[in-house]
Parts: structure tokens; C-alpha cells; sequence
């Protein structure tokens, strides 16, 4: 073929190209001007008002690239590798829906690498009838954080009746990391099978430490804890305080509308009592600062009315210790779903948390 053959066959690929090229550019200008025709018609709609700004963080637009997927930093917690900073709160077991429920939060934890606090195992203790509600060990993994969960009341039954193999036995069978110890005085109160503690939490769970070398954390049930009990607790060898604070599923509240109307006008600003996240998180930096080496607990698990990643992200920022943050009713309302909504949701979560690593400064 000769150089002026070449040169012919190099100008109509050219031309080819170019015809291309423009094609693809009345395309996007055709996207274009349907963006800017949405722009003009969603204008109005599209104001905030001064009030309505989230004065948490400093936007800064300017010192980054967007973040690319898969870019949070991995946090060691509870002895393990998590790389994403989630908790999936306490859930449920023994009924209709459960073991759809904790299936696809187990899946989704392990595919995400989050870590999982079960619902109360108390049906496990004496019967394996609802055990593959809650066998998800094969489902997470063996490199990510599983808890089991009981009642402080249970635990206290167990020591006084001389039974902590049932515990043993339970955190064997789920192949568990350790116990989560629940402690709801209120919820217990209110529930109409609820039962009575004979001593207080803190000494059943001291108690219980010093009778087995269990991975322990502790939360509460939706109001959250005061700085005299979160003291006491940061003063023990637990792995970790989960704030469970007022703001999220309220078991003293959810207990009330259990009750006859009698008992609900009684006890119903009991509901109303407790701590939010956020005042856990400056009271827990005043005591760790005041316990210094005494603090035999450093990490958090901060839950309780947290709403999406931009909650989680400012108080894992103004936590001074190791913490993660924790969501319930978020995470359950798409597991009942199915697993590709779930999927959807934690996915989102995560890339808005990438997001905000990126452009958004906590304010302290």
C-alpha cells in the first residue's frame, strides 16, 4: 500500500472519529440541557434557610479529591479488624421474621466488614429450638466481631443459681467472641413479665468477672447511662461501653405501649429519662480524663438515635478514645426487605462516611 493510500485511509478514520465524537457530544448536550431545565425548575425547592444548616462541621470543598470507594482507614476493635466503623445494634430472635432478619445482617456485616451484637440469647440457655435464628458465625466470618447478649437479670439468676456453664455452653455454640450484658431497670420494670433485680447491675457484673475471663461488653437498652454508673464502668476490664442512649428504639417506652392504660399514665415520662448520645460522649471524655490509667476500658461502641453517617461521623470524631458507632432501627427496617435493599443501604452509608472524611471538619 503506498504513503498516499495511508494517508487516504488515516483522513476518513479520522473523519469516522470525529463524526464520533460529535455524535456523542449532542448527546450530552442533550443531557446538559435537560440538567439545567431540572436546575431551573427544582431552584425554588432547593433552598435552605439559615436555621436549618448543620453547624456540626466546617465544609471544606477545596483540599481534596472526591474519595475513592473503599477508602475508610480499617479500625482495630474488640481485638479484631473492622473496615468500616459500624455496629449493628442488638436485634431480635424467636419470632416470625428473625432468622431472615439476623441472616442478612450477618451477610451484610461480613461482605462490609462490620461488626454484630446479637439479640437476647435468653431462649438459647435451655433450648437450641431458635438456635438457626441465630447461628450467623458461617455467615459473618471468623475475622469480624460477633456478640451473644443477655439480660443483666438473666446473669444474676445464672451466678445465684450456680449455672454460668449455660453461659459457657452458649458463647461455644455461636461460636461468639463474648457477651454482651444488658442492663435495663426501667424496660424490666415496665414489661409485664419483667423481672426484679435482688442486687445491682455493677456487682453482678463484677461478679461475673471475676468468675469467668468472658470478653464483656455492656449497654444499656435505649435511655442511656449517667456519669456515675459509665465511671463505674470505665473502671472495669470490659471490652468495650455501648451507650445504647435515649434517642433510638426506647424499651421503657416500647414496654408502655405494651401495658393497659393504667400503667401508661402512671409511668409514662419514665420514658422521657435517660441521656442522649452526645452527652454521653462529653461525659465519657470527662471521666476518662479523670480516671487516666484507672480506665481499664477504652473502647465505645456509641449508639442510640443515630440517623445516618453524618450522627456517626461527628461523634466518633468527638469521642477521645477507640469507639465505632452503632445503628438499629436503620439497619432492621431494611433487613426485613430483603438482602439487595440492605445491601443498597449499607453500601450508601458507608460512601457517605468516605464523604464526609473527605470534605467535612468536625467543629470542636
Amino acid at each position: 500500500m503506498t504513503k498516499k493510500t495511508n494517508f487516504a485511509a488515516g483522513r476518513i478514520q479520522s473523519m469516522k472519529n470525529l463524526e464520533r465524537k460529535t455524535e456523542n457530544w449532542s448527546e450530552d448536550d442533550g443531557i446538559a440541557s435537560a440538567r439545567k431545565r431540572d436546575h431551573i425548575e427544582l431552584a425554588f425547592q432547593s433552598q435552605i434557610a439559615s436555621p436549618e444548616l448543620d453547624n456540626r462541621f466546617y465544609y471544606e470543598p477545596l483540599l481534596t479529591a472526591h474519595p475513592k470507594k473503599g477508602s475508610l482507614p480499617s479500625i482495630s476493635f474488640l481485638g479484631k479488624t473492622m473496615r468500616a466503623p459500624f455496629w449493628v445494634s442488638s436485634m431480635t430472635g424467636g419470632t416470625e421474621y428473625a432468622r431472615t432478619i439476623n441472616h442478612n445482617l450477618a451477610k451484610v456485616c461480613g461482605e462490609f466488614g462490620m461488626g454484630m451484637g446479637l439479640g437476647s440469647c435468653r431462649s438459647l440457655l435451655w433450648s437450641d429450638e431458635y438456635f438457626e435464628d441465630f447461628n450467623v458465625r458461617p455467615l459473618i466470618g471468623d475475622d469480624l466481631p460477633l456478640y451473644a447478649n443477655l439480660g443483666v437479670a438473666q446473669v444474676e439468676q445464672l451466678l445465684e443459681a450456680n449455672q454460668l456453664n449455660l453461659i459457657d455452653n452458649l458463647l461455644g455454640r455461636l461460636q461468639a467472641d463474648g457477651l454482651i450484658v444488658h442492663v435495663n431497670p426501667l424496660q424490666e420494670w415496665l414489661q409485664p413479665e419483667g423481672d426484679r433485680f435482688k442486687i445491682s447491675p455493677i456487682e453482678t457484673i463484677k461478679t461475673l468477672l471475676d468468675k469467668r475471663n468472658y470478653r464483656l461488653i455492656v449497654k444499656e437498652v435505649g435511655q442511656g447511662m449517667g456519669y456515675e454508673s459509665l465511671k463505674a464502668l470505665f473502671q472495669l476490664p470490659l471490652q468495650a461501653v455501648d451507650f445504647a442512649a435515649n434517642g433510638g428504639t426506647n424499651f421503657a417506652k416500647l414496654e408502655l405501649l405494651r401495658s393497659d392504660k393504667r400503667k401508661k399514665d402512671i409511668y409514662s415520662q419514665l420514658a422521657y429519662v435517660g441521656h442522649s448520645a452526645e452527652e454521653m460522649v462529653h461525659l465519657t471524655n470527662q471521666i476518662l480524663a479523670e480516671l487516666g490509667e484507672k480506665a481499664l476500658c477504652q473502647q465505645v461502641i456509641i449508639s442510640g438515635g443515630i440517623k445516618n453517617f453524618l450522627d456517626g461521623y461527628y461523634l466518633i470524631n468527638k469521642l477521645e478514645t477507640v469507639c465505632i458507632y452503632g445503628q438499629a432501627s436503620g439497619f432492621l427496617n431494611y433487613a426485613t426487605k430483603g438482602y439487595a435493599e440492605l445491601k443498597d443501604y449499607v453500601e450508601a452509608q458507608i460512601r457517605g462516611l468516605e464523604l464526609a472524611n473527605a470534605f467535612l471538619k468536625v467543629k470542636r
